[in-house]
């Protein structure tokens, strides 16, 4: 299970951080995830930094499975 949460941590980190650095520079276009949802056009910015903030959470849940 740790292993699990830690993959999807890193997964949603790689992918925030690429939607926050295309949205910030323009570089990576179009090779994040968040660019290719329609519904969420305009708030892709939003979406890159709560992918950031859960893949942090996700990552503490994992730690905290290790002691547990």
């Amino acid at each position: 299970m740790k292993q699990l949460l830690e993959f999807l941590g890193v997964i949603l980190l790689i992918q925030g951080a690429v939607g926050l650095l295309n949205e910030l520079t323009g570089w990576l276009g179009g090779w994040g995830a968040v660019q290719h949802l329609a519904f969420v056009d305009g708030y892709e910015l939003y979406l890159s930094i709560a992918m950031i903030v859960l893949a942090c959470a996700l990552f503490a849940a994992a730690e905290s499975r290790r002691f547990g």
